[in-house]
């Protein structure tokens, strides 16, 4: 292995230097297209390229939910509580499951039985620095290699079969805060990354690399430079060298439009634009990339010229559906800034945006989906809802067919104040401005027995993308970081940070099936089935929980 990290197995309590998982097929370009044809496995992140987050196994169904038991239990070791939480979303391929437990462990799994087939284990630089925890969520995997990246800003290409180390590059400096918590996306022989750090004054990109070699394909600036479209719209002295526009969630793919869908993170500074006039594209924006040269073909900013930290860091999830009595390829997409929209993913063209929580930044959309905004950061504190966490976040929304309906993880009826304060840039240092004050804690978990409802709550809502309309809502009483999976058979699986695994009738929201596993879910579930038997996966606190039914 090299400097930073090992592959070991576990086996009657002895540390061995190899294992090989048992023998499956490559995963090949033409499996991550058709993966829907295999539900038995999930290939991706999201499941598919398209990110619907939503499996068509028929095993588990609303009358037989209730008889879920846990079937096996993966617990890690975490030393610094909610800075590392667990919030990968495992793959499984032919009956091995692939995890990563935080920072940086990548796991072979049995999926019938949890049985560990081996570990490779990465020791992050001390030069790493993250904001929001030391954590990833999770691996890709093409042929029989999986990728990783590292909080200091790796890309790992991992023999599927022994754990050993394929091919390492770095990706960006650590020391300046570029880290890669995402997890990659692979899409023909490229696999495509970007790096968190915003709250670092990094500049953002998006990169591709040759599957088999590692070598940089193409690149992407998410904050452009001089000479290149958009760097217009940065103001001020230099400010796009520390414009942010951080990638810390995966992408989607079309194959049919052969274009991959990205969402971009907040501006530096995160609460005080001032020295950054302008609307600082591509930030708070998707952007529709060619995967063979990384060229922009369109994009769509949500929140122009943003200070109050609404990252568009959200899943696009690729829907094709009846808009309006016309057959359209679109993209739904629940926002940080409490907005859901419907865009035409071909043409990037706005069809559609409305809040799915209370909103007061602003008060509606030009014609062209503009926001029009009405209140922002001051000096004196301005009262501003949703959030700062947003009214969702990185945590996967998943749609379902069947229903037709969006499932949102949301906060709801949040609020903070936003104080303007001058900001420095100073090298690896966070670069934010003045952190604004809400009564909800941003990361980890706190006692709710005395929050107000007032002060606001999670929930899973049921959203019309058509709409807009809300036609159900599943209140928590505390919040959410939990992804949602929806079934075929009408199942809506989610969590929260009290602990709770939920199974909702996706109709109607009514609870079908609850268990408590002991510590905060913020991670996406997912389905899979080995020998025809239907397993539902989620991490939770240090721990991956494993469900089926009965035999």
């Amino acid at each position: 292995m090299n400097r930073n990290g090992i592959a070991i197995v576990l086996t009657a309590g002895i540390a061995a230097l190899a294992c090989v998982v048992p023998a499956s097929a490559q995963i090949t370009a033409e499996r991550l297209l058709e993966a829907a044809d295999e539900p038995e496995n999930w290939l991706t992140y999201s499941g598919g390229y398209d990110s619907l987050r939503h499996t068509t196994l028929s095993g588990i169904t609303p009358e037989n939910v209730a008889d879920l038991r846990l079937e096996w239990v993966y617990q890690v070791r975490s030393r610094a509580g909610a800075a590392e939480k667990f919030e990968a979303t495992p793959l499984v391929v032919d009956g091995v499951m692939y995890t990563v437990t935080p920072p940086n462990d990548v796991v072979a799994l049995d999926a019938l039985t949890g049985r560990v087939f081996w570990i490779y284990s990465h020791t992050p630089s001390q030069d790493a620095r993250v904001c929001c925890g030391r954590v990833n969520r999770g691996v890709a995997i093409h042929g029989q290699t999986l990728f990783m990246g590292t909080i200091d800003a790796r890309l790992l290409a991992i023999d599927a079969r022994t754990g050993r180390l394929k091919w390492d590059v770095q990706v960006g400096d650590p020391r300046l805060g570029y880290a890669l918590t995402v997890a990659p996306l692979v899409v023909k022989d490229r696999v495509v990354v970007g790096p968190a750090g915003g709250e670092y004054g990094i500049r953002g990109f998006i990169v591709a690399y040759d599957v088999e070699t590692g070598e940089e394909a193409w690149r992407f600036n998410t904050v452009p430079g001089p000479g290149e479209p958009g760097n217009e719209t940065w103001g001020g002295d230099e400010s796009w060298r520390t414009g942010g526009g951080s990638i810390w969630v995966t992408g989607s793919y079309d194959p049919d439009l052969d274009l991959m869908y990205w969402g971009v993170g907040n501006p530096g500074p995160d609460w005080n634009g001032d020295s950054r006039p302008g609307d600082n594209l591509y930030t708070d924006s998707v952007v529709a990339l060619d995967p063979d040269d990384g060229s922009l073909q369109w994009h769509y900013q949500f929140t122009p010229h943003d200070e109050m930290d609404y990252d568009a860091v959200q899943i696009p999830v690729l829907a094709d559906m009846n808009w309006r009595g016309e057959d359209r390829r679109l993209m739904l997409w629940a926002n940080r800034n409490g907005l859901l929209y419907v865009l035409d993913r071909a043409t990037g063209e706005f069809l559609h945006g409305s809040p799915f929580v209370e909103v007061n930044w602003m008060d509606g959309f030009d014609e062209n989906g503009r926001p029009n905004q009405v209140l922002a950061p001051s000096e004196g504190g301005t009262l501003i809802m949703p959030n700062n966490q947003g009214a969702t976040n990185w945590y996967s929304p998943s749609y379902s067919p069947e229903t037709g309906l969006f499932y949102i993880p949301s906060w709801v009826d949040t609020f903070s104040v936003y104080t303007k304060r001058p900001v420095e840039y100073v090298e690896g240092q966070q670069f934010v401005g003045a952190f604004p004050t809400m009564a909800m804690p941003a990361l980890g978990t706190r006692p709710t027995n005395v929050r107000l409802p007032e002060e606001g709550y999670g929930a899973i809502q049921a959203v019309d993308p058509e709409t807009g309309a809300i036609e159900w809502m599943f209140p928590m009483t505390d919040v959410t970081d939990s992804g949602v999976l929806s079934t075929a058979t009408n199942l809506v699986f989610a969590g929260g940070r009290e602990g709770y695994f939920y199974g909702l009738d996706a109709r109607d929201g009514t609870m079908l099936w609850r268990q408590s596993l002991g510590g905060q879910i913020a991670a996406g579930p997912m389905s899979y089935a080995v020998n025809g038997r239907q397993y539902v996966a989620i991490a939770a606190g240090a721990g991956l929980f494993v469900f089926a039914l009965p035999e």
